[in-house]
C-alpha cells in the first residue's frame, strides 16, 4: 500500500494541467494506434476470408499441425484475440476438438509476437522513418482501395492501417512526457521498482489489469515498448509487464465463452491456464533467461538492456530489442515445454468448468454461437451465424422425428404431450429465425464486401426455408390431431403410404442437414435425388388416390386428411431442397 500512496503522492505533486495534457495527448495516440491496428487486422482477415477458417477447422488433428496453425493465422491476421475467440466458436460447434484447440492456442501466443518486432523494428526512434515511411505506406495503399475488386480493397486497408500504426507509434512516443521534468514521478517508479522479486510480480499484476482494461494486448505491449525507449522503465519491469499482458490478453476469449457451452468455456479456460503456467515456469528461471536475453541484445545492439539510460553508452533501442526478444523467447519457449502437458492441461480445465445438466436439453430456446458473440469483421461474424443455422437445421430435425409418435400415441394423454413439444419447437424456429435475420442484417449493415453480402442473402434464404419446414411440420401435427379429433382411420395400406413418404423426407432432411454442416462439400446430387423420389412417390399416391376416390374405396374424410398430409410432406421436401441450392450459393459466393 505505501507502494502506491507514494506514486499517488508524487502525481499529485504535478500540476493539474501538467497530467490533464499528459493524459489528453496519450490518450490521443492510442486511439490512433488502437484504430490502426484494428483497421490492420481486419484487413488481413477479409483476405484471409474463408481460407483462414478452413485452416482453422482442418489442420488442426496433432498438437505440432495445431501449434504450427495457430502460428500462422495470428500471424496472417494480426490478431490473437481473433484466433483464440474462432477456437471457442468451432470447439462450441464440434468442429474441434479440445486438445486440438489448446494447440492452435499456444500456436496463437507465438503468432502474436510478430506484432512486437514490427513495433520494435519499424515504429520506434530512427527505424520509424520519420513520416515518409507511413506515407509511402498510405500512397501504395490508393492504388488497391480504388481497385473495383474487394481482395485488392483489403489489402489496401491492410496498408493503410499499417501506415496509421506506424504514425500512431509515433504520436505515442511523442505523447511520453520527459521524465527528467518530473522527478517525483521518476522516483516513485524508481521506488516501485526497488523491491526484488516483489516488484516483478506487482509488474505482472498492472500489465495483466491494464491488457483486461483496454483488451487490446499489442496496444499495451506498444506502450511498454515505448516507455523503455524513453528510459521509464527498466528491462526486468518491462518483462514483467509483457508476461501480465500475457495473462490479461485472455480476458477476451474468456468473456466471449461466456454464452458458449461446456467445451467452449473449457477452450477458453485452457488459453488461461496456458499462459499463467508460462508466467510461472518463467519467473522460476527469471535470472538465468533474464541474463541469456541480454547477452543475445547486446551481441545484436552493442549494449546491454540493463545499461541505464543515464551512461554513455546507452542505446535506446537496446530494451525494446531485448523485450521483443524474451516475448518470442517466452512464448516459444513455453509451447515447446507444455506441448507435452496438454493432457494435463484439459484436466485443470475440466475441473474448472464442470458440465451443466440443463445444457443437454433441446427443449428451450438457446442461442449457441450468435448472442453476445459480435466480432471484429464479416467473415468471423459469417461462421459464427454458419454455426447457428446447422444448430437451427438441428432443432427441425428434431421436431421432425416427434411426428411419428402421434400416429403411435396410444392415449390421448400422450398425443398432447406430443403436440405441446412439436408447438414448443415451432416456436423455438420461429424465434431462431428472427434472432438469426436480425444478426445478419447488423452484420450486412456494416461494412462487407459484395461476397460477403452474397453470402448473407444466402443464409437468410436458408434460415426462412428451415423455419419455413417447422411450420409444416406443425401443419402436419394439426392435420394428425384434426384427424383424431375427427375420428378419421386410415387404414394398413394408407399408413404405410405415409410412413414410406416419412421416410422418403427424413433421407433428404439428412442430406439437407449433412449439407450445412460443411458448405464446401455439399452434396447437391444426393439432394435432388432425395427430391425426386419425394416428387415421384407424391406423384403415385396422388394418382392411386384419384382412382380410390371414383371406385369409393375410402369416404371424403378419411380421403381429404390422406390427401393433405401426403402434400404436406411433398411440400416439406420442397422446402428442403431449397436449402441445399442455398447453401450451394454461398459457397459459390465464397469461391467467387
Amino acid at each position: 500500500m505505501c507502494i502506491f500512496a507514494n506514486l499517488i503522492y508524487n502525481v499529485l505533486y504535478m500540476s493539474f494541467w501538467d497530467i490533464l495534457l499528459i493524459v489528453i495527448n496519450f490518450a490521443g495516440a492510442l486511439a490512433v494506434f488502437l484504430f490502426a491496428m484494428k483497421l490492420m487486422s481486419e484487413g488481413l482477415q477479409k483476405i484471409a476470408g474463408s481460407k483462414m477458417r478452413a485452416v482453422l477447422s482442418r489442420f488442426t488433428g496433432k498438437p505440432l499441425s495445431g501449434i504450427l496453425t495457430g502460428t500462422a493465422v495470428t500471424a496472417a491476421i494480426q490478431s490473437s484475440s481473433a484466433t483464440t475467440v474462432m477456437v471457442v466458436s468451432f470447439v462450441n460447434a464440434g468442429l474441434l476438438s479440445l486438445s486440438g484447440a489448446v494447440a492452435v492456442i499456444m500456436g496463437a501466443n507465438i503468432g502474436t509476437t510478430v506484432t512486437a518486432w514490427i513495433i520494435t523494428l519499424f515504429g520506434l526512434g530512427e527505424s520509424a522513418g520519420g513520416f515518409s515511411l507511413p506515407m509511402l505506406l498510405a500512397t501504395v495503399s490508393l492504388f488497391f482501395i480504388f481497385s473495383h475488386k474487394d481482395r485488392m480493397k483489403s489489402i489496401g486497408q491492410s496498408v493503410i492501417g499499417l501506415a496509421l500504426l506506424l504514425i500512431g507509434m509515433e504520436l505515442l512516443q511523442a505523447a511520453m512526457p520527459n521524465l527528467e521534468e518530473y522527478p517525483a514521478f521518476l522516483h516513485a517508479l524508481g521506488t516501485m521498482s526497488d523491491y526484488g522479486f516483489w516488484s516483478i510480480l506487482l509488474f505482472i499484476a498492472i500489465g495483466a489489469a491494464l491488457t483486461c482494461l483496454v483488451q487490446a494486448s499489442a496496444a499495451m505491449m506498444a506502450i511498454t515498448l515505448v516507455m523503455c525507449y524513453n528510459g521509464w522503465i527498466g528491462f526486468d519491469v518491462a518483462v514483467a509487464l509483457v508476461m501480465g499482458q500475457n495473462i490479461g490478453t485472455t480476458i477476451t476469449a474468456n468473456l466471449a465463452a461466456m454464452v458458449a457451452n461446456t467445451a467452449g468455456k473449457k477452450a477458453a479456460r485452457a488459453h488461461l491456464v496456458f499462459n499463467v503456467v508460462g508466467v510461472v515456469i518463467t519467473l522460476v528461471v527469471f535470472s538465468p533467461l533474464m541474463r541469456f536475453i541480454a547477452h543475445i541484445t547486446e551481441g545484436m545492439t552493442g549494449c546491454s538492456p540493463y545499461v541505464p539510460a543515464t551512461d554513455e553508452a546507452y542505446n535506446p533501442e537496446s530494451v525494446p530489442m531485448a523485450i521483443s526478444l524474451f516475448h518470442t523467447v517466452f512464448n516459444v519457449g513455453n509451447t515447446i515445454i507444455l506441448a507435452f502437458f496438454i493432457p494435463q492441461i484439459l484436466k485443470i480445465v475440466d475441473w474448472m468448468v464442470k458440465a451443466k445438466q440443463e445444457e443437454s436439453s433441446e427443449d428451450e430456446f438457446r442461442l449457441t454461437y450468435i448472442e453476445g458473440n459480435w466480432l471484429s469483421t464479416a467473415e468471423l461474424n459469417l461462421q459464427s451465424a454458419k454455426s447457428e443455422i446447422a444448430e437451427f437445421s438441428k432443432r427441425v430435425l428434431r421436431m421432425y422425428t416427434f411426428l411419428p409418435g402421434l400416429r403411435t400415441a396410444e392415449s390421448d394423454e400422450a398425443f398432447d404431450a406430443i403436440m405441446a413439444r412439436i408447438a414448443k419447437y415451432e416456436d423455438i424456429t420461429d424465434r431462431m429465425e428472427m434472432e438469426i435475420s436480425k444478426f445478419l442484417t447488423k452484420v450486412g449493415s456494416g461494412d462487407v464486401s459484395e461476397h460477403a453480402s452474397q453470402r448473407i442473402s444466402s443464409m437468410l434464404r436458408i434460415i426462412d426455408n428451415l423455419e419455413s419446414i417447422g411450420d409444416t411440420v406443425y401443419q402436419i401435427a394439426m392435420t394428425r390431431q384434426n384427424k383424431r379429433e375427427d375420428a378419421v382411420h386410415f387404414d394398413a395400406g394408407l399408413n404405410a403410404n405415409l410412413q414410406h413418404m416419412s421416410e422418403l423426407v427424413q433421407h433428404a432432411l439428412d442430406v439437407m442437414d449433412s449439407n450445412l454442416r460443411d458448405y464446401d462439400h455439399i452434396d447437391l446430387d444426393a439432394a435432388y435425388a432425395a427430391e425426386h423420389e419425394i416428387n415421384a412417390f407424391r406423384d403415385r399416391l396422388r394418382n392411386q388416390h384419384l382412382d380410390a376416390l371414383k371406385l369409393g374405396v375410402y369416404d371424403y374424410a378419411i380421403g381429404n386428411a390422406y390427401s393433405s398430409l401426403y402434400a404436406l410432406y411433398e411440400k416439406l421436401g420442397d422446402y428442403v431442397i431449397n436449402v441445399s441450392e442455398a447453401i450451394d450459393g454461398s459457397r459459390k459466393h465464397a469461391e467467387d
